[in-house]
């Protein structure tokens, strides 16, 4: 295991460990690992959980509306959204991916070369099929959702 190219994700069930693909999206990467290691993950929520497709956070407004307030140009490449594909949110615009992400619950093929992948869940996805659901009349908003209790590069994890 690359530990500087590997995240531990903590949820409220257990430890997902994310392999990132720094050879597929090298910005995106960077920026996340960035983002990890000033602790902005922690205390997260989960806004936008649609049961059967995907789980969404990343924002620390908790809207789906905010972000870290630097823009990403978009890394789109040939890794297909299946089962545990983590990739980037983002507005219409190609260029507008920010710090919200989501994870598959299942394969969402329709979303290839739409959306930056920048990781794939390793291990823990049944904790992250543990994570509450939304309303899917209300576009998978959550109402009490649950949080990222941490996040760390796992280089930094004194073991």
């Amino acid at each position: 295991m690359d530990k500087e190219n590997t995240l531990y994700l903590d949820l409220k069930d257990g430890r997902v460990v994310i392999e990132l693909l720094p050879q597929a999206a090298p910005k995106h990467v960077a920026r996340i690992k960035e983002l990890v290691r000033q602790g902005f993950y922690d205390g997260i929520v989960f806004h936008r959980v649609i049961d059967g497709f995907m789980a969404q956070t990343g924002d620390p407004t908790g809207t789906g509306m905010g972000g870290s307030g630097q823009k990403l140009v978009a890394e789109f490449n040939a890794f297909p959204h299946v089962r545990g594909t983590v990739s980037m949110a983002r507005a219409m615009d190609p260029n507008s991916a920010d710090s919200q992400f989501f994870i598959c619950f299942a394969d969402a093929r329709f979303l290839d070369g739409q959306y930056t992948v920048w990781g794939k869940v390793a291990s823990g996805m049944e904790f992250v099929d543990k994570i509450k659901k939304g309303d899917s009349r209300q576009n998978g908003t959550v109402s009490n959702p649950d949080k990222i209790v941490k996040m760390q590069v796992a280089a930094d994890v004194k073991e």
